[in-house]
């Protein structure tokens, strides 16, 4: 999709105009929104070719997966397929800041991109789970910066760095930089990395250890 970038403020976007926004970015636009962490830049999960336009904005190697949010358990389950650890994982830390990277359903499959998982989460923001639960597919994300420069968590660098190469812009004030903790659970649970949701907490949920790579 080509024209102009769409900016709002989430506090005056309406239930009707978040609905056209899911179906369109469901369908291909490019948006960069507020998460629980970060701002983030996504499209619709199983659009090749506007996530190819993410890797070509970003400036960021191909080989890099993105990660997917759903706006439910539900749908997630859809895309990947949970053991009851997981699920007591989702049950306690979701909405929030835990990305878990799990076998993909069938469905799921199409979007490992030669990945063994996927990386999948519910965030925390009120305003982008009810943009997620307005689409059936998931979100393909990654956070919004060009390829190797600093997280964008205030409004004015979001406008200066994405304005007029994306579709969407959805402002929701200052994040906080804190990333989401990362778990591999393909195979024996690793903790990729140790963000909002300490390891203690995710070990005490599991029932077990995390190796730590």
């Amino acid at each position: 999709m080509t024209g102009k970038t769409r900016i709002f403020n989430v506090s005056d976007v309406t239930p009707e105009a978040i609905s056209l926004a899911a179906r369109e970015i469901e369908d291909g636009a490019v948006a960069v929104v507020p998460t629980d962490t970060v701002y983030g830049i996504g499209t619709g999960a199983f659009c090749e070719a506007s996530i190819e336009r993410i890797y070509k904005i970003k400036e960021r190697p191909a080989t890099s997966p993105l990660q997917l949010l759903t706006g439910s358990l539900e749908q997630a389950r859809k895309t990947a397929t949970f053991t009851p650890a997981a699920e007591r994982l989702a049950q306690a830390f979701w909405p929030g800041g835990l990305t878990m990277i799990l076998p993909p359903s069938e469905k799921g499959r199409a979007l490992t991109r030669g990945f063994a998982g996927l990386g999948l989460r519910i965030p925390g923001n009120v305003f982008l789970v009810s943009l997620l639960s307005a689409m059936e597919a998931p979100l393909a994300c990654t956070s919004a910066n060009l390829h190797g420069q600093p997280v964008l968590t205030a409004e004015a660098d979001v406008l200066k760095t994405f304005d007029g190469k994306v579709d969407f812009i959805f402002l929701g004030g200052s994040l906080s930089p804190t990333a989401s903790s990362v778990a591999d659970l393909t195979a024996e649970p690793i903790l990729l990395r140790e963000g909002s949701v300490p390891r203690a907490e995710l070990e005490r949920v599991w029932g077990g250890p995390f190796r730590v790579k």
